[in-house]
């Protein structure tokens, strides 16, 4: 079976997967087509990303699954291993030896990686030096840009006709949305 007709009939699969598993981890994805997704992701509880729900672009490339897929922060972060562009650093998203990704690593196991480096960033690694060196030396000034980046970033509103759903957040039922407003 070629590359093609695997990613094909993966994609759906896993977008199920995460969908069915929502509720443990408030990640959604939308399928744009069969090159492109795109996710949310909420803050992880206990960091200075908890009150925000970041858009994430993932791409295919042709030779997923046997290449990791591209992911892009849309949503603005503060963050060492996230560059302003979006890009993220992280090891299941390289081919070995500097990397981890294989073919067997699954798009939720990917996306629940990011959300735990939000809460863990990895300071010597960095892609923004800035925001390493702020994270090692002053954790306290680091998390309040963080929540600056996050309060300026992520409006929510009531509805968006392309890309709505409930998450729970403070015990209350709400619809929400994540606008990525870029400067």
């Amino acid at each position: 079976m070629n590359s093609d007709k695997i990613k094909k009939m993966r994609i759906p699969k896993e977008v199920h997967q995460i969908e069915n598993s929502k509720k443990d981890h408030g990640i959604i994805c939308k399928i744009l087509s069969d090159n492109n997704i795109e996710a949310l992701v909420p803050g992880p509880k206990a960091s200075p990303y908890e009150e925000g729900i970041f858009k994430i672009s993932i791409s295919f490339g042709e030779q997923y699954p046997f290449r990791p897929p591209t992911f892009k922060f849309i949503t603005p972060v503060y963050h060492p291993n996230i560059d302003s562009s979006g890009k993220i650093c992280l090891d299941l998203l390289r081919m070995p030896p500097n990397g981890s990704y294989n073919p067997a690593i699954t798009l939720e196991s990917i996306l629940l990686s990011i959300q735990l480096l939000l809460a863990n960033p990895n300071p010597d690694d960095p892609l923004q030096g800035d925001a390493a060196d702020l994270y090692k030396n002053n954790r306290k000034l680091f998390y309040e840009e963080a929540k600056k980046f996050v309060a300026k970033n992520c409006k929510f509103t009531v509805e968006d006709d392309n890309f709505e759903t409930e998450i729970e957040i403070d015990k209350k039922r709400l619809k929400l949305s994540c606008e990525a407003t870029q400067k």
